[in-house]
């Protein structure tokens, strides 16, 4: 099994790119990640994250139930369950995560060279800020925090394996298959 971690600043299209990805000849399988915070409209609990109380959430990681966990903003918990992990593995599966910047480094450095790690960039923080506000899924203020964050973020675009810029996403997601399958066939 062989991992394949996309990361980027919320917003920057990872998850788009990621959809057209699992429509490709892979073998890739999404790893679901847990949170904490409540779903969005239209989101599925086993399907999109798996979503636990903030107390279940600290009682897995005392239970040191997780491959890697980040409080990435305060109080929201975001993590990788080692269950999910196994679950894909045992079909035969890579697993491709769709991830936060510090997520994605920690699940590279814990892999190594069984991870592919990519970095989603936006053509712009303009542009970032733009994507956010169409979306039209958080307040003013949660999108002047995570344009605030994405600025941080993208100075760690040059620990990534790759760095896609996600100005046309068909141009992405071609770009992001072209590295995938390189390392798949290594």
């Amino acid at each position: 099994m062989k991992l394949i971690i996309l990361s980027a600043p919320s917003g920057a299209g990872k998850s788009t790119i990621i959809h057209a990805l699992m429509k490709k000849d892979l073998k890739l399988e999404f790893s679901i990640s847990a949170c904490n915070r409540a779903p969005r409209a239209g989101e599925q609990n086993g399907v999109d994250y798996h979503f636990l109380s903030t107390e279940d959430f600290k009682q897995k990681i005392k239970n040191d139930e997780f491959v890697e966990w980040e409080e990435v903003y305060e109080n929201h918990f975001y993590g990788t369950l080692k269950s999910e992990l196994k679950r894909i593995e045992s079909k035969g599966h890579h697993v491709i995560f769709d991830i936060d910047i510090a997520g994605g480094l920690n699940l590279k450095k814990l892999f190594g060279d069984r991870a592919l790690a990519l970095f989603i960039m936006p053509p712009s923080v303009q542009e970032l800020e733009r994507r956010l506000k169409s979306r039209a899924t958080d307040s003013d203020e949660n999108i002047q925090k995570r344009v605030a964050k994405a600025t941080i973020e993208l100075s760690y675009a040059k620990d990534f394996d790759y760095v896609i810029v996600n100005e046309v996403v068909e141009n992405a997601v071609v770009s992001a298959e072209k590295e995938i399958r390189n390392f798949l066939n290594k």
